[in-house]
C-alpha cells in the first residue's frame, strides 16, 4: 500500500475501511476497503480527518487485513459457527446452535504470541446460545506477511481453536434422599430447584424416587430409574460427612465409578460425580447448597454433562481458581468470574 494526499486519491482503490465516529450516534465505516475513490468522496474523507489515505498496491508477499482476518476465522471455527461481515479488519465468530464452548487454550495462546494478530474469545467450558458472539479476531497492521499467516495455520494444525459441542437430549432420574423427606416430616424443596435447572436443556424426567437414609434403599432407587431408561441420575440429600448421610456410599454400591467426592468450588464442596456402566451414564450427588444458593458447582458441571463430556477428576480440580462464588446481591452469572 502507499500513502498519498486525499486530494490526489481520485480513481485509486482504498485499502482500508474509513470509520466515522459520532458520539452516541454511530461508529461505522463510511467507505470500505476496495472502494474506488470518487471526486465527491474527497470532502467526506476530509471531514472525518483523513488528509491522507492508503491506496492499494498489490504485493504477492503480503495480505490485506481483511484477507488475514478470514484466515484467522478459518483457523478458529468449527461446524456450528458462522462468521460476521468483516468490519474495519475485524471478523467475529457466532454460534449457530446452543451448546458448550470449548477452547484450545494452548493453541490460542500460541497464535496470539506470534505477534501482529489477535484472537479474543469468551471463556471455554461455558454455555453459548445460537446467535451469540464467541470470538473476535484481526491483525494489528493494515497488511501482514503471508509467511506469518502460514505460521498461524501451522499452529492451527487442521483442528479448530474453538469448538461448540451441541447439547444432547438426556432422560433424567431424580433420587431424593433423607429420612425427613421420606417420612413426610418436611416438604421436598430440593426437587423444584433441580427441575428449574434442567429445564434449560433438552431433558425428560423419567421418574423420581424418594428414599430414607438406608444405603440399600438408595441403591434400589437408582437401579429402578436406570431400568426405566434414565441416562443421568441426580441424587439430592445425604451428601455431607455426617454419620447418617449415606448417599455417597450408596452411589458407590451401585458399581458406579466414583470420579470425585469433593470439588474445589464454594458453594458445592461436597459434590460427587460418578459414571455407571460402559455407556458412562453420569450419577451426580448434589450437596444441599444447590437447593438454596443461586449458583453452585452444579451450574459449572451441568452444561458439560449435557454436552456429552465425560469428565475426569482433573477437570474438577481445575475449577479451584475462580471457584469461589461471591454471592453478589444481583447475580450476573455467567457474566462474572465464577468458574473462570
Amino acid at each position: 500500500m502507499r500513502l498519498i494526499k486525499t486530494e490526489d486519491a481520485v480513481g485509486q482503490v482504498l485499502c482500508h475501511d474509513i470509520t466515522q465516529i459520532i458520539k452516541d450516534v454511530t461508529k461505522d465505516a463510511v467507505f470500505r476497503k476496495g472502494h474506488v475513490i470518487q471526486e465527491e468522496d474527497i470532502p467526506v474523507l476530509l471531514r472525518v480527518g483523513k488528509d491522507q489515505v492508503y491506496i492499494w498496491e498489490k504485493d504477492e508477499t503480503k495480505l490485506h487485513e481483511n484477507e488475514a482476518a478470514v484466515i484467522l476465522s478459518e483457523i478458529c471455527r468449527n461446524t456450528y459457527m458462522g462468521v460476521s461481515e468483516i468490519k474495519e479488519g475485524k471478523i467475529e465468530l457466532l454460534a449457530k446452535c446452543d451448546g458448550l464452548l470449548k477452547v484450545d487454550t494452548e493453541k490460542l495462546d500460541r497464535i496470539n504470541s506470534l505477534g501482529e494478530m489477535i484472537i479474543a474469545s469468551r471463556h471455554g467450558n461455558f454455555p453459548v446460545k445460537a446467535g451469540e458472539k464467541i470470538a473476535g479476531m484481526r491483525i494489528i497492521p493494515l497488511i501482514i506477511e503471508k509467511e506469518k499467516m502460514e505460521r498461524a495455520k501451522e499452529v492451527g494444525g487442521g483442528t479448530p481453536v474453538f469448538e461448540i459441542l451441541p447439547y444432547q437430549k438426556r432422560k433424567v432420574g431424580i433420587v431424593t434422599t433423607g429420612n425427613e423427606v421420606f417420612h413426610g416430616r418436611i416438604q421436598d424443596t430440593f426437587t423444584p430447584v433441580i427441575l428449574e435447572k434442567i429445564a434449560e436443556y433438552d431433558t425428560e424426567v423419567v421418574g423420581q424416587e424418594i428414599s430414607d437414609d438406608d444405603p440399600a434403599r438408595i441403591v434400589k432407587c437408582i437401579q429402578n430409574l436406570l431400568e426405566h431408561g434414565a441416562e443421568m441420575i441426580l441424587c439430592t440429600g445425604g451428601m455431607s460427612v455426617d454419620p447418617d448421610d449415606r448417599t455417597p456410599l450408596a452411589i458407590r454400591n451401585t458399581g458406579a465409578k466414583i470420579i470425585t467426592y469433593g470439588a474445589p468450588v464454594l458453594p458445592g464442596a461436597m459434590f460427587l460425580l460418578a459414571y455407571y456402566g460402559e455407556h458412562h451414564l453420569p450419577i451426580l450427588g448434589l450437596p444441599g447448597c444447590v437447593m438454596y444458593a443461586k449458583r453452585t458447582v452444579f451450574d459449572l458441571v451441568l452444561p458439560r454433562i449435557m454436552a456429552g463430556e465425560v469428565l475426569e477428576k482433573a477437570d474438577l480440580d481445575r475449577l479451584g481458581e475462580g471457584g469461589l462464588c461471591l454471592s453478589c446481591p444481583v447475580c450476573t452469572f455467567p457474566n462474572c468470574g465464577f468458574g473462570k
